[in-house]
């Protein structure tokens, strides 16, 4: 392998690294906040640094009887700084958190909904992957985005304040930063298997989630509140959702609790880092090697290079980042879950005008491959007849009317309308010459024009322009007297219908 394919691999594992996805997608959701935030973090991350120097310059100001004016006047500029900036940096990475959350949200919707088939949604495994990219602000594993990023960025300030008191050290041995700064980072590599959940992606902890989502939905969704009062479950339910939090919870806490070893073995190495450190400096001063105010400065710097040490970030990090890599990893896995085969542009007006044939169909779910649930299946309807096709549950009756919409395409045979396969022709043309009504059902809420008309129109015109239009479909569809433009479609609002 060449210099160059080296350089490329390490580069690619780089950016696939979830706290580099997580990085990216703080700079999409907003760049100029991001670079804000990015901006204050580095400020706030020098100025602990700065004051070390500033307060020794105070103290040999005030032992050689110097004027106090300026060194005051620095060491108040930058305590007040100090003390500004965080509650500015903790609101400013709450809306970022926001901002960022809803970028997640607009990227999971659009690889959802961009598929033009729904394998990707139906997939087992995908639906558990699901829960997992759902994390970043349901707060089932960490804290929602708008409360981590302040967490990560109290963490990314500390590292930054304590690398940086650390360098001030170089004004008094070059060997002390290294030694100091090394005995410290050494923590976050040997107390590693605490700072990060490794495992967080294995079927048990995906299952703990979705057992613990399901509980939760059961017990604030309007659907299900009818039948958990009436069957008296609403403690059973509690019960469950406590129950698999609890494991969830469990799970994180035996992979990342602190083993005594790493601890006992961090605890000696930053003694002893810190001892040599002190001393060298004590004995500096008592050789009057070094002054009253350097000896200030220097000691500040060594008690702020503790900064350094194991904390937040590494836990805040990994909680928020897991769930936006699974999101990168799910619009991936999604677009080829779903894909269904566009090899034909023609157009599908006036069809069936003859027929529809279904020619030697074999098909099956790609959860189950093995399975089929069609299996040499031909059928020839035609057209402008009626057709009732009866069978009990899993025979296959909801998946004919789904490949006959081509939500999904059989791994064999062909369905053609009035001889031409439907992978010939165009997909948005040919649904729009197909009606299904599912067995499932949905709840429209809001009213039958907000539902009917976004509220920004993706030509830019104007959504009140779309009305008539609204009431002409209502009209040839026999739903004049059904409901207004601006009839609630859910009992549960004033005037409201309840259509699904």
């Amino acid at each position: 392998m060449s210099a160059a394919e080296k350089e490329a691999k390490k580069r690619e594992r780089l950016r696939v690294r979830q706290e580099v996805q997580l990085a990216a997608a703080v700079r999409r959701a907003d760049p100029p906040m991001a670079a804000a935030w990015w901006v204050m973090l580095g400020a706030r991350g020098l100025l602990p640094a700065a004051f070390s120097v500033v307060t020794g310059v105070l103290v040999a100001a005030v032992q050689h009887r110097a004027s106090l004016a300026a060194p005051l006047a620095v060491v108040g500029v930058v305590f007040i700084l100090m003390q500004v900036l965080g509650p500015l940096h903790t609101s400013l990475s709450a809306n970022l958190g926001d901002r960022t959350a809803a970028w997640l949200y607009d990227e999971l919707t659009g690889a959802c909904a961009a598929v033009p088939g729904i394998g990707h949604l139906e997939d087992p495994e995908l639906a558990k992957d699901l829960q997992v990219a759902r994390d970043f602000d349901r707060g089932m594993t960490a804290p929602p985005l708008s409360t981590s990023l302040d967490f990560i960025a109290g963490g990314l300030m500390d590292m930054v304040a304590g690398l940086a008191q650390a360098c001030v050290l170089f004004g008094f041995a070059w060997w002390a930063p290294p030694v100091l700064a090394g005995a410290w980072l050494a923590t976050h590599w040997l107390l590693r298997e605490s700072a990060v959940w490794k495992d967080r992606n294995t079927d048990e902890v995906r299952q703990a989630q979705r057992d613990a989502d399901y509980a939760f939905r059961l017990a604030v969704d309007p659907p299900a509140a009818k039948e958990v009062r009436i069957f008296g479950l609403p403690d059973w339910v509690l019960e469950r959702f406590l129950t698999s939090r609890r494991h969830l919870h469990r799970l994180q806490y035996d992979a990342t609790r602190m083993r005594e070893r790493s601890v006992l073995v961090s605890l000696a190495i930053v003694l002893a880092a810190n001892g040599l450190v002190l001393w060298m400096l004590g004995s500096a001063a008592l050789d009057h090697r070094l002054s009253l105010g350097a000896l200030v400065a220097y000691a500040s710097a060594v008690a702020g290079a503790s900064m350094i040490a194991f904390g937040g970030l590494n836990w805040a990090l990994d909680g928020a980042a897991a769930p936006v890599a699974a999101v990168a990893r799910l619009k991936a896995a999604m677009s080829k879950a779903g894909t269904i085969t566009e090899r034909g542009h023609n157009p599908a007006d006036g069809m069936p005008s003859q027929n529809i044939a279904f020619r030697d169909v074999t098909f099956a779910y790609p959860a189950a491959p093995g399975r089929p649930v069609l299996r040499n299946f031909s059928l020839e309807i035609p057209a402008g007849s009626s057709l009732a096709i009866v069978g009990q549950n899993g025979a296959g009756k909801t998946t004919l009317a789904k490949l006959l919409c081509r939500l999904y395409d059989p791994q064999s045979g062909a369905i053609e309308a009035d001889g031409t396969d439907l992978r010939d022709l165009d997909l948005e043309s040919w649904r729009r010459r197909v009606t299904a009504v599912f067995q499932d059902f949905t709840r429209f809420e809001l009213t039958l024009r907000e539902n009917v008309v976004p509220r920004q129109t993706a030509d830019g015109r104007d959504p009140g322009a779309l009305d008539d239009a609204v009431r002409v479909a209502l009209h040839e569809a026999g739903a004049t007297d059904l409901a207004g433009l601006d009839t609630p479609l859910a009992k549960g609002y004033a005037g409201g219908t309840d259509l699904s």
